[in-house]
């Protein structure tokens, strides 16, 4: 077992994980990233864009990308799983499992072993919408841009074929795992969030049809890099979506699912109706909702914009049911509140807006760091030396986890600074 120091681990190489890192080591110390995927950028790598100002999510990445190679005060390291977090604030031991890439630091990003491979396995980072060969870099702008090859995929001859083409020596299909225990003053919680399953929600029809997707399938599909290069048609027979349906809540606010409201899907889905209206000038779309929760004056002025377009039709209301039919559309039917009547539409494509459920539960957290009943990590206002940020914390969006991240940050700093 390797062991390295630092002041500061940072728990997750998402926005929230990379703001800490960065604002830190800018301030002097050292600080270490543990990423379980081969690259960062986490949930925001898959978006289409930020909302209100709807830019893409490379403004934000790229810079904080730029941040971290540029500052030898950061080390990262991808592929890593926690396997035990012991000490106390100002000696922390963290023993971490390092995952094998089968592709060493000679890769330069040629595409040959890609090229090469013969097995295709579901693309993980388009949401299953697609496939990618199981040699693999998740898109152009991935950090670190080295490839990675998915060995329990391989069939029992086909690595050769990638070591072969590979004219760099750049793939190590022998590569062992590794142990590393890392030491430090400080540990911050960044481990980021999952889409609710929407399979688990039984009314709404996930599953029995393509056209029922879910709000991180639609990110995808409407982004440039994503499996239909942007265009918003329906998996299954391509058709164009001009008709959509968005139902809120799939799963938050719900005692059977997630109980509380998870903070970011009203914005995400009055985003992606600009995403089906600025492609379609002439589409129609509905979208059911308990409440629409839009805090701050730039929020709202965003909804008013969208609720003033003719073709979109809010409706305060609870879905029903979402019928698949068999020429592939969907159907609604749901409770129109102010109408005071119940309603049923046929749209090309309904879309979940699914919940944000915490991942930091997974983690092997110390006795005094507590899980409440939503999964989210409890830090104690006397807590000191572990702290929890972004959506380890709280359901929140890409602003709020950016302030949180440099405010957690501060914290790491005075905790080093206070005990070294």
């Amino acid at each position: 077992m390797s062991e390295h120091e630092s002041n500061i681990i940072v728990i997750g190489g998402g926005i929230s994980g990379l703001t800490t890192a960065t604002e830190a080591a800018e301030a002097g110390y050292t600080v270490t990233i543990l990423e379980r995927e081969p690259f960062l950028g986490g949930r925001v790598s898959r978006m289409n864009k930020y909302f209100p100002k709807l830019c893409p999510p490379t403004c934000g990445l790229e810079i904080n990308y730029r941040r971290v190679k540029l500052n030898d005060r950061i080390s990262v390291y991808t592929m890593s799983e926690v396997e035990k977090i012991s000490g106390q604030a100002g000696s922390y031991e963290v023993d971490v499992k390092l995952k094998p890439r089968y592709i060493n630091d000679k890769c330069t990003g040629c595409n040959a072993c890609t090229e090469a491979c013969p097995v295709e396995i579901p693309n993980d980072f388009n949401a299953g919408l697609d496939k990618k060969k199981a040699a693999f870099i998740p898109t152009s702008q991935a950090f670190p841009y080295q490839y990675v090859i998915d060995k329990s995929a391989c069939k029992s001859d086909c690595g050769a074929k990638c070591k072969e083409a590979c004219k760099y020596d750049a793939v190590d299909l022998e590569m062992q795992p590794e142990t590393l225990k890392l030491k430090a003053a400080s540990i911050v919680l960044a481990t980021g969030w999952k889409p609710y399953d929407a399979k688990k929600i039984d009314n709404l029809g996930f599953g029995t049809s393509p056209s029922i997707i879910t709000n991180a399938m639609m990110e995808r599909i409407a982004s440039g890099n994503g499996p239909t290069g942007g265009k918003i048609t329906r998996p299954g027979d391509g058709k164009e979506a001009k008709k959509v349906a968005f139902v809120q809540c799939a799963g938050s606010r719900d005692e059977n699912h997630l109980a509380y409201c998870s903070a970011v899907c009203c914005m995400a889905s009055l985003k992606q109706i600009t995403y089906v209206t600025d492609q379609y000038p002439d589409a129609e779309v509905y979208m059911f909702y308990i409440d629409i929760r839009t805090p701050g004056t730039s929020y709202e002025k965003f909804y008013n914009t969208i609720k003033d377009n003719e073709n979109v039709k809010l409706i305060k209301g609870k879905v029903a049911s979402v019928t698949a039919e068999s020429n592939g559309d969907v159907t609604v039917e749901a409770e129109d509140i102010l109408a005071g009547e119940k309603i049923k539409v046929t749209v090309d494509m309904v879309v979940l807006a699914t919940g944000m459920q915490p991942e930091v539960a997974d983690l092997k957290l110390p006795s005094d760091i507590k899980i409440n009943e939503n999964g989210f990590a409890v830090i104690g206002k006397d807590q000191k030396g572990i702290y929890a940020v972004g959506c380890a914390k709280d359901p929140m969006d890409v602003a709020k986890s950016v302030q949180g991240a440099t405010g957690a940050a501060l914290k790491a700093i005075q905790t080093v600074g206070r005990l070294s």
